[in-house]
């Protein structure tokens, strides 16, 4: 696979290196003279420089045979738009972007960017599921279906705590796919896997039920509630 990669820093650097013990084809173009001095010097002629974001640069690249094309720089609008540029003048058929500002993924998603990764927004995620008030993070959203991968865990007055799944009443196109418990063991349940605290449930449901299916999982009153609404 011919995968290309705009921006050479830390995050450029390290994934192309994988990529390229992984046996892959990888370019990587970076604008500054050093750094790719550097890039070469360590990981050999993969590195052109130039301007992902311009048509030349890239057309010299030979974009036009690229499976992947992957955007890591530490600026979302060069980000998206060497993207843009990739889909629009090259057919990549896939491109990838890092958002450096969570806020910008709908920008992105809206523009045909096919997936983007935040760090920041994972980071912030995990800090939310330490709170009381977000027990619940998104891990990733399935294209063209409108659901999501959503993590839970299990707090010990959880009225769910003690009861098999198939006791749960789940919203609406929610699905538990797997279990690990406060050992860190993974476990795929079925009906009779019964739920206890401590346990973090990786669960597939839509963006409109997130708050239901927390509520189920978390808290008696509220999973009452959000049961009556299904």
């Amino acid at each position: 696979m011919y995968i290309m990669i705009v921006g050479g820093g830390k995050v450029g650097y390290y994934l192309a290196k994988q990529l390229v013990e992984d046996g892959h084809e990888v370019l990587i173009i970076e604008k500054d003279a050093a750094r790719c001095e550097q890039i070469s010097g360590e990981l050999g002629d993969i590195v052109l420089r130039g301007d992902g974001c311009e048509g030349t640069t890239l057309e010299a690249a030979g974009t036009g045979r690229a499976d992947l094309f992957v955007t890591v720089t530490g600026d979302d609008e060069d980000n998206l738009v060497a993207c843009q540029v990739a889909k629009s003048k090259f057919a990549v058929p896939h491109t990838v972007a890092r958002i450096n500002n969570p806020k910008n993924e709908t920008i992105f998603k809206n523009l045909g960017i096919d997936t983007t990764v935040s760090s920041t927004a994972v980071i912030l995620a995990h800090i939310e599921q330490e709170l009381p008030s977000h027990p619940l993070i998104s891990l990733m959203t399935l294209r063209g279906g409108g659901l999501e991968i959503v993590e839970v865990k299990i707090p010990p007055e959880a009225s769910v705590v003690g009861k098999r799944i198939k006791e749960l009443l789940l919203p609406q196109e929610s699905l538990l796919i797997l279990t690990i418990d406060e050992e860190g063991t993974p476990r795929i349940p079925s009906s009779d896997t019964v739920v206890r605290a401590g346990d973090e449930v990786v669960a597939v449901t839509r963006h409109e039920t997130e708050d239901a299916l927390r509520a189920v999982l978390t808290d008696a009153k509220a999973a009452s509630a959000a049961q009556q609404k299904e």
